[in-house]
């Protein structure tokens, strides 16, 4: 599928499946017949509008309608299950999979931290 093309020649097409099976753009820059790097290959997968759409997990197993903010990015969707916000944020990220006895800790420096910067008027998310 990637091997046969250069950049120019790659369609959206299969610039979305190597992205739904999982080939990160730098992966894709070593595939492809012409000699190109992750940062071109990024540059075309956008100017394609080959995006990962931002997804809901429902934790409520469709029984009702869930509105959640625990979100995942996928190449399998074709639009965003929420509105995406204009301007800058800062994110708050955490050290991993949580752990027996590192998980309140955790919970406890990420909240204050967001609380923090909105208490200061920035957007936060974690």
């Amino acid at each position: 599928m990637l091997q046969a093309n250069t950049l120019s020649t790659l369609s959206a097409e299969n610039m979305r499946k190597a992205k739904q099976l999982g080939f990160s753009d730098s992966q894709i820059s070593q595939h492809l017949a012409d000699d190109v790097s992750e940062t071109d290959v990024r540059a075309k997968r956008k100017s394609l509008d080959v995006v990962p759409s931002v997804k809901q997990i429902d934790t409520l197993a469709a029984e009702y309608p869930a509105q959640t903010n625990y979100l995942y990015c996928t190449y399998h969707g074709m639009e965003d299950d929420v509105e995406k916000g204009v301007g800058g944020g800062t994110l708050v990220l955490g050290n991993g999979a949580y752990r027996i006895g590192s998980s309140v800790e955790f919970d406890w420096c990420a909240v204050s931290a967001v609380r923090t910067l909105r208490d200061l008027g920035h957007r936060a998310i974690m």
